[in-house]
């Protein structure tokens, strides 16, 4: 017991650098209590601790998502429908007065009733359900509609006619020398009357402009028609178009040969000549006038062959052209099965009307104009309001309403281009009244460019309604980006689609802006839609503040309104960086996020600045706790705008706005110190020092400081505060508030376990386990923590480093905690020494006559089942320590039985000696205990020099006493002097010469602070020079610095010198005339170092070899642990040594 308190005293006189957190709560008991005696109103009570904690870890929480920046995608929480975008009837095209819709209603009727050509497979051939959808579509009675019907029958057909346009051949006959041909096309329309019968069974025969068809009516030569003639190709390609007029649609043909052209004359201008001609018969006749007129222009000689080479034909019926039109390759087919033709011809045909005997037509309505009333009319029909879901439709016409429109399309000579502009016209202004989706838009805005970059512009009437459509729609697009929010929530995944939709589209229509020679738009397309934007944000930020914040209110009500303003900003823009910012500056080459982070930023500053400077003269707690709330989000506002490469926050309206705050925040952290130690209190009170779970070794209590430390750590971490030098005292002073509070918690688990009752007999508390285990628990997580609050001290701070003052608090509070852990761990074994003096006493009482290992088992036994438990009950680090203390018990109690055996048997010291090295293998463990290095030092040494010497003999343990000597080192080489020697052995005289020279810094040990020095020499050990005495030199009266000059003579053997242990002691003592010479210090020189004992000298002189300094020391502990064992010795030589040596120890001076 006596070396547990010399353990806790020793402990207790450490200094520390920093000042003990444990005594500086202890000098000032009260202080705390002191400044929470009277809290302001709203102020956190002492007995709200874990409310006080609660809400901060709800601020915690908020900020984990705000860590650097956010994904570019962030998961979206909903894929429920959109919100309905707002829809206007007034917008769409205006509604037709019932004039109108009759004369609509006609000439639908009219399209399919005249209709010509072959229906396609998607479409409806039945022209009675075709009336019976017109019928539907307009509402009709069947009186009404079988009236409206027969009136147009009645109605005169229209004209039709066919638009050819010859693209290109491929792979035609070479008919010229050069492996090439000069093919042209000859083309023209066979009437009803000149079509080809039914061919001969005999022989197959076709038609061709050529051959003769022996037409018994007149051809107009108006109805042939000559392509250019594309020289040396095979693969020709002539893009050329051609109208023709069609008598009978059912019965006539389109017939088109192409030829391979030998002569130089354009067979064109021939051909325009010939046109002038009427009334000739037959087809051939035709070709002949038209090859000879060539002919007689041409410069050819009459001998040569000036015949154009057939490369083949087509004959297509006009009744077998598609209504929609047809653009394919069509392959050449021979005029007879004796021709050889090969190759295909690309042509594009189309069947129109010219002339429509309807009231529009009458009335100068252009098919553009009935198109697009039919088409807006359809719409309506086909795309109800009432519809759910409305939103998805994607313009899917029912196959009637197809059918109709492809019909008055065709016949109405519409191209595609038209088209994709009247079905874009009509479908975005029917969107603004009825929603349709996006991609049905977007889709026909990419068939409308994909037609304009191919057609020729557009009239300008037409034109001009593009850029009306044009410029509604962006007005409406504008006004849903105004309210983004709203109509395209970040969390709908299918709403943020449809707003990809809607940019695409806008982005459309700045392909446009440059082709129209009347421009849709006053300004830059991008410009306005960064305008709305902004308009939007300031709507939206008004909206959010009159909500949460209004400025009405008193200042202090408005604080909480104004943190929840600042997080749903914070919220908004993280969803601009990740969801919305990507699709504006890809598609409009918007930079969304920059625009809304500077203005909502600028809004929300003097809106903090304001608000600040009304509070600061009213500052309480619950002020303090809402700025500092306000703060941290504002705080990473600016964070946020920092992590964003090439981004800096001293260009934002929030630059130094950390300055009014600082108060606040002052007194927040004054509030964390005082609700930590109430949060920790409570957890101690509540704590029943019991492991919380199996898989842990700490109590409840103890988790609840860590999370307290954790806590605190992510608060600063978050706080971040910019100015370096208030950062610094911050967080200096949070972390003596720390420190002090983990100082606190440990006393009060040390009076929890102190008030106790411990079990009789429990030589293992398991509370002082769990307590040793919630203080290694807690050192750990605090030095973490402060770790944590770490800041820069300066521009160039080195990094990782901690600051001074922060590092100065983590030093005092790990003195502080390992001084209670040896404090709790001195107590915890405190109750095991009994039992270990026990067993030790059980060792050294067991007879010789039973086995070593016998004797030490009980012991084993003991401290197996003790650190059984401690290994059960102790994490690593505490077992270790707790291993360590125990090792030293044992040390100690078997010193203590050393001692009080004295004179015993030699299996008496080999026992223990086993025993120790039974308890060093134990402790060790195979190098899961404690390391080797550790168990082996300090008391262990001393304890095994013990054992080595009992059991050497008398004359070993005087050797072992002047080696002791021999090994000694001054501690401070200067601190008693050096003495400077030189000594050399003479062999012819058998003689050691040994000469004093001089000494140095000797300690003044006269009242003058002065000395009067001499110096005794003597060799020892004694029974290896028996008949020599020792020797002394003159006294150098009132020196620190004497001078000697002596030379002494020992005549000694060399083979004595060489033996082990033999050395030259010298002796400095102080000269005292009227009391004991004063004891000034030692040094020993071994003699088998010295020049002629280990080799005889040659030719030496007297005075041979250099000049030896030795340091001055006196008797340290392994030197007098060999005059223990002599003590202990009976032995007449060992006392007489013992009884020489206690007479120079009268002279010498206590170690100071």
């Amino acid at each position: 017991m006596s070396t547990l308190l010399d353990i806790k005293s020793s402990v207790l006189r450490q200094v520390q650098v920093c000042p003990s957190f444990r005594r500086r709560a202890e000098q000032d008991p009260g202080s705390a209590s002191a400044n929470l005696q009277e809290p302001a109103t709203g102020a956190w009570k002492p007995g709200d601790g874990v409310e006080f904690f609660a809400q901060m870890r709800l601020m915690l929480k908020k900020g984990e998502g705000r860590q650097g920046l956010p994904c570019s995608e962030v998961p979206l929480r909903s894929g429920s429908p959109p919100p309905p975008e707002p829809v206007d009837p007034s917008r769409g095209l205006r509604a037709l007065t019932p004039e109108e819709v009759e004369m609509l209603y006609e000439e639908a009727l009219y399209t399919v009733l005249y209709r010509a050509g072959t229906m396609g497979p998607d479409q409806v051939d039945d022209e009675e359900a075709l009336l019976s959808y017109l019928q539907q579509a307009f509402g009709t009675s069947p009186e009404e509609h079988a009236e409206a019907v027969e009136q147009v029958r009645k109605a005169k057909a229209p004209t039709y006619a066919l638009k050819v346009s010859v693209m290109r051949a491929k792979n035609l006959l070479a008919k010229d020398p050069n492996g090439f041909s000069d093919p042209y096309c000859m083309l023209g329309i066979l009437p009803a009357s000149g079509a080809s019968r039914e061919p001969s069974p005999q022989k197959e025969q076709r038609f061709s402009f050529r051959k003769s068809s022996k037409r018994s009516s007149p051809l107009p030569a108006k109805c042939i028609q000559v392509t250019e003639v594309k020289s040396s190709t095979l693969n020709p390609v002539w893009k050329e178009h051609f109208l023709f007029e069609i008598e009978d649609v059912n019965m006539d043909q389109l017939h088109l040969d192409i030829w391979d052209h030998d002569d130089d004359v354009s067979l064109v201008e021939a051909c325009r000549k010939l046109n002038e001609v009427i009334g000739l018969k037959g087809v051939s006749r035709y070709f002949k006038q038209i090859v000879k007129s060539a002919r007689a222009n041409g410069t050819a000689g009459p001998t040569e062959d000036h015949t154009d080479d057939f490369l083949g034909c087509l004959n297509i019926p006009i009744r077998e052209v598609p209504v929609a039109g047809v653009d394919r390759w069509f392959k050449l087919e021979p005029r007879s099965s004796a021709s050889r033709v090969q190759g295909d011809c690309h042509l594009v045909l189309k069947l129109i009307t010219t002339q429509r005997d309807t009231a529009m037509s009458q009335r100068g309505r252009s098919g553009f104009l009935s198109y697009l009333l039919l088409l807006s009319h359809l719409l309506r029909c086909e795309h109800p309001a009432e519809e759910p879901n409305s939103s998805s439709w994607r313009g899917e016409l029912s196959t009637p309403a197809a059918t109709i429109l492809c019909l008055h399309g065709a016949q109405s000579n519409l191209s595609p281009l038209q088209l994709a502009v009247l079905y874009w016209q009509v479908s975005s202004r029917h969107h603004q009244t009825r929603t349709l989706d996006y991609s049905y838009l977007l889709g026909l805005l990419e068939d409308m460019q994909a037609h304009w970059e191919e057609a020729a512009s557009l009239p300008q009437e037409q034109e001009e309604s593009l850029a009306d459509s044009f410029s509604a729609f962006s007005e409406f697009g504008l006004q849903l980006l105004r309210q983004l929010r709203d109509y395209f929530p970040a969390t709908n995944s299918t709403a943020v689609y449809r707003l990809e939709l809607l940019l695409k589209c806008l982005g459309k229509l700045q392909f446009f802006q440059p082709s129209f020679e009347i421009c849709p738009f006053e300004t830059e397309l991008n410009m306005d839609v960064a305008a709305a934007l902004k308009r939007g944000n300031r709507e939206w930020y008004d909206r959010i503040l009159n909500t949460k914040s209004p400025r009405e209110q008193p200042a202090s009500q408005r604080l909480p309104g104004l943190v929840a303003l600042a997080d749903t900003i914070y919220d908004d823009l993280q969803s601009c960086y990740s969801v919305y910012a990507s699709l504006f500056h890809s598609i409009l080459s918007v930079d969304f996020f920059t625009l809304t982070f500077r203005q909502l930023e600028r809004l929300v500053a003097e809106e903090a600045w304001v608000l600040t400077e009304e509070l600061s003269p009213k500052m309480t707690l619950a002020v303090a706790s809402g700025l500092f709330e306000l703060y941290l989000t504002l705080a990473d506002l600016q964070r946020f705008w920092d992590s964003i490469p090439g981004r800096d926050s001293r260009s934002l309206a929030l630059a130094g706005i950390h300055t009014p705050f600082l108060p606040a925040v002052k007194l927040w952290l004054q509030v964390l110190r005082d609700q930590a130690k109430w949060r920790l209190q409570g957890a101690v009170d509540m704590d029943t020092l019991e492991p919380v779970d199996p898989s842990s070794r700490h109590s409840s209590s103890a988790a609840t400081a860590g999370l307290c430390l954790s806590h605190i750590q992510e608060l600063w971490v978050r706080l971040a505060w910019p100015d370096s030098a208030q950062a610094q005292g911050l967080g200096t002073q949070l972390g003596q508030d720390m420190c002090e509070a983990i100082v606190f918690y440990t006393e009060l688990l040390r009076k929890k376990v102190d008030t106790q009752p411990g079990a009789a007999g429990e030589a293992v508390s398991e509370a002082l386990c769990v307590v040793l285990n919630n203080v290694e628990l807690v050192r750990k997580a605090a030095g973490q923590a402060l770790k944590g609050l770490a800041w820069p001290e300066g521009p160039t701070g080195p990094e990782g480093v901690l600051p001074r003052p922060l590092l100065s608090c983590t030093q005092a509070l790990d003195d502080d905690l390992q001084r209670e852990a040896r404090t709790v761990t001195a107590h915890l074994t405190s109750k095991m020494v009994g039992d270990i003096r026990k067993y030790v006493q059980h060792i050294s009482l067991s007879p010789d006559s039973i086995q070593n290992d016998e004797a030490v088992a009980p012991l084993m036994k003991y401290l197996d089942e003790k650190l059984a438990l401690l290994n059960a009950s102790l994490v690593q680090g505490n077992l270790n320590r707790v291993l360590e203390a125990l090792w030293e018990l044992l040390l100690q109690a078997i010193l203590q039985a050393l001692g009080a055996n004295r004179d015993v048997s030699a299996d008496f010291y080999s026992r223990f000696h086993f025993t120790l090295e039974a308890l060093v293998n134990f402790f060790h463990a195979e190098g899961q205990g404690l390391p080797l290095e550790s168990l082996r030092d300090g008391s262990y040494k001393r304890l095994e020099e013990e054992l080595r010497l009992h059991k050497c003999s008398t004359r070993e343990c005087i050797e072992q006493f002047y080696l002791d000597k021999l090994k000694q080192r001054t501690l401070e080489q200067n601190r008693f002097g050096r003495l400077s020697v030189r000594c050399h052995y003479e062999a012819a005289e058998q003689r050691l010469a040994v000469e004093v020279l001089h000494a140095a810094d000797l300690l003044p040990l006269d009242a003058n602070g002065l000395s009067d020095p001499f110096v005794i020499v003597e060799l020892g050990p004694p029974h290896l020079f028996p008949l020599v005495r020792s020797q002394r030199t003159q006294v150098k009266t009132r020196t620190l610095h004497p001078v000697y000059d002596e030379l002494f003579y020992f005549s000694v053997p060399a083979e004595a010198c060489r033996r082990r242990g033999a050395c030259v002691l010298f002796t400095v003592m102080d000269h005292d005339w009227l009391s004991t010479n004063d004891f000034a210090g030692e040094a020993a020189l071994g003699l088998s170092s010295v020049s002629g004992v280990a080799r005889p000298q040659v030719g030496g002189g007297a005075r041979a070899g250099q000049p030896v300094t030795l340091h001055l020391c006196r008797p340290r502990a392994q030197v007098r642990s060999a005059l223990r064992m002599l003590e202990g010795r009976t032995s007449k030589e060992a006392q007489d040594f013992v009884k020489r040596l206690k007479e120079l120890e009268k002279c010498m001076e206590a170690d100071p």
